[in-house]
């Protein structure tokens, strides 16, 4: 088949709302930082939309477009890779191309049709029910005795599920041949740490010892009252500092979540002293580098005291997370809920896998941090790891 001919025939199938999913993948520059792409149908605002997810190493983003704009969207990608993998109602169809545009195409028609589901007519299916009954969520007041989620704590109950996505997420990363060691910084009214435990203790079965640590007395004998009343025998509460939590030799998970400025770099900096295999870190109130940042080039945007803040945050986020490549994590940043319920939607995850820097990662970073005139604390507490 001629390469004109293919995105016709599958410009037409899209457009004639046929399709259900794509991935498309292997990019053809290996530099290319965008590994893959997926496809998907949507409705918005009750009009049908081309969801696009550009899937890069360590972020997610999304695009919504309208039929209208697909083929000139299409056009762009296909300058970018070389493969497609689409399923369509009634058929699967596999595109191969050279690097000089030779196209393999290849089709499987379906002896059934498949349903075109658009993602924001279907119920959302969480791995916590919205109609089950969980007893921690029932004694958090998320949930009503019978078990429904009360309507003014439905954000809660989405933000609770999302994380317990990220932890189902990170099994693969933890021990199978012994106790796993949790601990949770900053970890306040604990709604995510009761999440947590009864994801991994309750639902998966599995030998874990988890700590919660904040400095607030008070929540801290209201969350323990609670673990014991749900017999949540290993899931304690300690009033304390990060500093000063000097308990653990070893550590498999830490969570750190909305611990202030250099707080959430103390808690990464220990995680990685502990070995943790898993790190999820939702930082919050970014200051260090706002009171740092040095750089005429972006005086443009720093002059506006809110520009300033919110790019100083990204910036420190971005660092901390490259930090965490350097001393051998496998480090993403994704959306931890919707911007619309909190601006502090961003979430650190990182696993551990050994990997060592190249000398080129290791000088951008080096030149980024320089362009800022930042002296970032995370990298001053790892310097030995560095």
């Amino acid at each position: 088949m001629e390469y004109e001919k293919m995105k016709e025939e599958f410009i037409n199938r899209v457009i004639s709302k046929q399709l259900v999913s794509a991935t498309v993948s292997q990019p053809r520059q290996k530099t290319n930082e965008l590994k893959r792409i997926k496809l998907k149908p949507i409705e918005l605002k009750g009009m049908y939309h081309i969801q696009i997810e550009y899937q890069y190493e360590r972020i997610l983003k999304h695009k919504n477009i309208i039929l209208e704009e697909f083929s000139d969207n299409f056009e762009i990608i296909l300058q970018s890779f070389r493969q497609i993998h689409a399923q369509f109602v009634n058929e699967t169809i596999q595109v191969q191309l050279s690097k000089k545009n030779k196209v393999l195409w290849k089709v499987e028609e379906s002896n059934s049709i498949k349903p075109v589901n658009l993602s924001h007519n279907r119920k959302k299916q969480y791995l916590l029910d919205d109609a089950t009954p969980y007893p921690f969520l029932i004694r958090l007041g998320v949930q009503t005795e019978d078990g429904k989620v009360r309507k003014q704590k439905y954000d809660k109950f989405k933000q609770i599920n999302r994380f317990v996505e990220f932890i189902d997420d990170s099994l693969s990363h933890l021990p199978k041949d012994r106790q796993i060691r949790i601990l949770d910084f900053g970890s306040g009214k604990s709604y995510l740490t009761f999440a947590l435990y009864h994801y991994l203790k309750v639902e998966k079965g599995l030998d874990i010892k988890v700590t919660g640590l904040d400095l607030k007395k008070e929540v801290i004998e209201e969350c323990n009252r609670i673990a014991q009343d749900l017999h949540y025998d290993q899931l304690e509460f300690l009033v304390g500092d990060i500093n000063d939590y000097n308990d653990e030799a070893a550590v498999d998970m830490v969570v750190t979540l909305h611990a202030c400025d250099v707080a959430t770099d103390m808690a990464l900096a220990r995680a990685v002293k502990w070995g943790a295999k898993v790190i999820l870190s939702v930082p919050c109130c970014q200051h260090e580098l706002n009171r740092q940042l040095n750089s005429p080039a972006l005086e443009i945007m720093t002059q506006h005291g809110l520009i300033k803040e919110r790019f100083a945050s990204l910036a420190t986020d971005a660092i901390r997370a490259e930090i965490l490549s350097l001393v051998g994590y496998d480090t993403q940043i994704l959306e931890f809920i919707d911007i619309e319920h909190t601006p502090k939607n961003i979430l650190i995850r990182a696993y551990y896998t050994g990997k060592q820097p190249s000398i080129e990662q290791r000088r951008k970073y080096d030149t980024f941090v320089h362009f800022l005139s930042a002296n970032p604390f995370l990298q001053n507490e790892l310097k030995e790891h560095l």
